[in-house]
């Protein structure tokens, strides 16, 4: 029995997106299937702005799954659309791939030492199992599979007979060159991402030439490049002719049973949409601007006999320090990547936490580990039942599907110190079991897989992601000079230090005595709060602490002291620190 809308003072943007497309499919086609979808296209790495494509109708079609109905979510490969450059930052690919532009993605070879028969394949591939890991249920439809069989012919053939239709409405848009040159500044960075990134929204909305306008593109038959330009078409007999620019060869062939070619991008979404019944796609600024295919197929899906499907503009999603994302650029971050460094839980909840209309960053630095610390702080707060209604709902997206939980680390200890743990440890995971089995000596670590996926995570930032003049290096030997040129102040605070290093032997402990060296020093208990102390204490801490950091690591800055001195071990840090 499928469950009610929740009410609106407790409902996140999922939720209200659930009931919008749960009431909009009811009127569309009641008792069947809620249809939801989402368009790739595998012209090159899928980055993470497209996941976003994909990310948004999940959420939406699992609230709903979580209601009770049956939920389709396409995924459409858009791998028949042409190639159109070769991307930079490729591996095993050179400028020799660029004779393929103008052939679909799936006749374009995958780069040298693929595993996929050809370049649509290899980074469909990829995307696919990053979406397994993240619990994305789907049904992925391949246009070229869709397209080469003849499933759209009566649609193509429907749309060759209404091409003047579809030609007054395309017309609207096809504005005088002023006002043309102020719409395409405005969507000039938009439609670059479009171009590598969400489908072929680039892509022109027809030819139209001394005989007419025609919105269906074929394949050539010599080079299989889309070069091609319609001469001629008879709507009794089907009878299209065609000649390449590319090579100089034509043909006519009948459309009733020609199955190389396809419509152009502005008619095929619209197209798409009737065809499947979507209610809901969200669609990026490329296809917001004027005269964008989004807004022009709301228009054009009426001659298929459909409505176009409801959904919000999604905002483009950045890197932390990387500018804005194009796959044409080269070395952008795809979902893989980032699994490599994070939890699905984690990936999933910077979708689910944001609106579809607000961007946001994800981190491959140091905010990574701010990141995990409030996703850890909200974990918390959720168990104990103190979490906002919206924090909980986008932590309960995060962590399940309707299908059930993700897996998730059995002790999932703070990133930021399996980080520093597999810094100092440099992979040799009996030393990182030891210092992580004395985090917490009530309740040690037995095994290293109780911390895994997570730790494995952190450790693939650390060697991935962290330059290697930011990578810890314990000293081997003391730093004798140093040791001999402290005053009395300094010398003290590391005799203290020494003093309480049994005695305060786990990662509380020693947080505790290395912020109570410099607070007894001065004449305060260590257990003295911030409030009961003079502004001083602070400027000593840090001093002591860069003291630490040079006797142990020969710089001023390190992972968190604590953590080192778990990582380097009681009896080191004694040597390190002059004790005889």
């Amino acid at each position: 029995m499928p469950i009610v809308a929740q009410s609106t003072e407790t409902a996140d943007w999922v939720s209200r997106f659930a009931d919008e497309v749960i009431a909009e499919s009811e009127r569309r086609a009641p008792g069947k299937p809620v249809v939801v979808a989402s368009g790739l296209s595998p012209s090159g790495p899928i980055h993470l702005g497209n996941l976003r494509e994909v990310m948004t109708p999940h959420l939406v079609a699992d609230e709903i799954r979580r209601r009770g109905y049956e939920v389709r979510h396409l995924i459409s490969w858009d791998d028949y659309d042409r190639y159109r450059k070769v991307p930079n930052g490729v591996p095993g690919t050179d400028t020799s791939w660029a004779e393929h532009i103008g052939k679909p993605l799936t006749s374009v070879p995958a780069p040298a030492g693929s595993a996929y028969p050809n370049w649509a394949e290899h980074f469909k591939a990829a995307m696919i199992e990053a979406l397994g890991e993240l619990g994305v249920e789907f049904d992925g439809i391949s246009q070229t599979a869709q397209y080469t069989s003849g499933v759209y012919r009566e649609q193509i053939l429907h749309a060759m007979r209404h091409r003047a239709d579809i030609d007054a409405i395309l017309a609207q848009y096809r504005t005088k060159p002023k006002a043309r040159k102020v719409q395409q500044k405005a969507a000039d960075a938009a439609e670059l991402e479009a171009e590598e990134g969400s489908g072929a929204a680039a892509e022109d909305d027809g030819s139209s030439g001394s005989a007419g306008y025609f919105p269906y593109k074929p394949y050539c038959g010599n080079c299989e490049k889309d070069l091609t330009t319609v001469t001629a078409y008879d709507d009794d007999t089907t009878e299209l002719t065609y000649t390449c620019t590319a090579c100089g060869f034509g043909e006519t062939v009948r459309l009733s049973e020609f199955n190389r070619g396809k419509l152009v991008w502005k008619v095929d979404w619209p197209m798409r949409w009737a065809y499947e019944g979507v209610v809901f796609e969200p669609s990026g600024v490329d296809h917001s601007s004027p005269g964008s295919s989004f807004q022009v197929g709301g228009q054009i899906v009426g001659i298929f006999g459909g409505k176009q499907p409801i959904g919000p503009m999604y905002a483009f999603v950045g890197i932390s320090g990387m500018a804005k994302m194009s796959s044409s650029k080269g070395g952008v971050p795809t979902p893989g990547d980032a699994l490599k460094i994070m939890e699905p839980q984690l990936l999933r909840w910077l979708y689910a936490r944001r609106r579809p209309n607000q961007s946001f960053k994800i981190a491959f630095d140091q905010e990574i580990q701010r990141l995990y610390d409030e996703w850890d702080r909200l974990d918390a707060k959720v168990a104990d039942g103190s979490a906002l209604p919206a924090d909980a709902a986008a932590h309960s997206r995060a962590v399940r599907t309707a299908a059930g939980d993700l897996p998730r680390t059995p002790r999932p200890l703070p990133y930021r110190t399996l980080a520093s743990v597999a810094d100092i440890t440099a992979g040799h995971a009996d030393q990182a079991l030891r210092i992580l089995s004395e985090l917490d000596p009530s309740h040690p670590l037995t095994s290293l897989d109780e911390a895994r996926p997570r730790y494995d995570k952190a450790e693939a930032w650390i060697n991935t992601h962290v330059p290697a003049d930011q990578r810890t290096i314990v000293r081997e030997q003391p730093d004798t000079e140093l040791l001999a040129s402290l005053d009395e102040a300094s010398a003290g605070s590391v005799r203290l230090l020494l003093d309480g290093l049994a005695e305060h032997w786990s990662l509380d402990g020693l947080t505790h005595l290395v912020y109570g060296v410099p607070k007894v020093q001065a004449g305060f208990s260590a257990d003295a709060t911030p409030k009961e102390l003079p502004p001083e204490i602070k400027t000593a801490q840090r001093t002591f602490f860069a003291l630490l950091y040079r006797l142990l690591v020969g710089r001023d800055t390190g992972p968190r002291l604590p953590t080192l001195l778990l990582a380097v071990g009681q009896e080191r840090v004694r040597h390190l620190l002059g004790a005889a």
